[in-house]
């Protein structure tokens, strides 16, 4: 797992412009069991794989961060919201909500996550490769692709089953 961490960002951007044209034709055009494929692809990638044996999306990107995700985890430390936000968030160019400093302040050193019950959103959902419509969130999927070992694999599975 380690060494395709390592070759991932390589074999995505190798990758990255027939993975493009891909996911371009896919959306004008997506078949009508495309979730229920994509689902089937995701739930068969995550048997096969440990996230805690790479946890490279809390080490080199942090989620967004809604203000249902600062009121749970604020609770968890029993902390007032502004005092979380002013201690690990910060404003992105967008207007969200980030950490302050990645790898993510509640990642432990074994890639346990501190605050797993209670984690963002965009945490529970990530890779996002089971979403529901899931050609519309592509440019997101090109990005992950070369974070995620295991978004990687979709896609080139899911090229396989879907073929454009």
């Amino acid at each position: 797992m380690e060494e395709f961490q390592k070759e991932l960002p390589k074999l995505a951007k190798d990758k990255h412009p027939e993975n493009k044209k891909y996911f371009a034709k896919l959306k004008k055009k997506p078949p009508k069991d495309l979730d229920y494929t994509m689902q089937e692809i995701h739930d068969e990638e995550f048997e096969r794989t440990d996230c805690l044996s790479c946890a490279n999306c809390c080490k080199t990107t942090g989620p967004l961060f809604t203000n249902a995700d600062i009121a749970r985890i604020s609770k968890h430390f029993k902390m007032k919201e502004h005092r979380f936000i002013a201690q690990y968030l910060h404003f992105d160019e967008d207007d969200h909500y980030v950490l302050k400093s990645v790898p993510c302040t509640f990642l432990a050193d074994d890639n346990e996550c501190m605050i797993y019950d209670v984690r963002p959103k965009a945490c529970r959902e990530y890779p996002h490769t089971d979403r529901k419509k899931f050609y519309q969130i592509s440019d997101l999927t090109l990005k992950n692709v070369a974070i995620c070992p295991a978004a990687y694999n979709i896609v080139e599975e899911m090229k396989k089953r879907i073929p454009k």
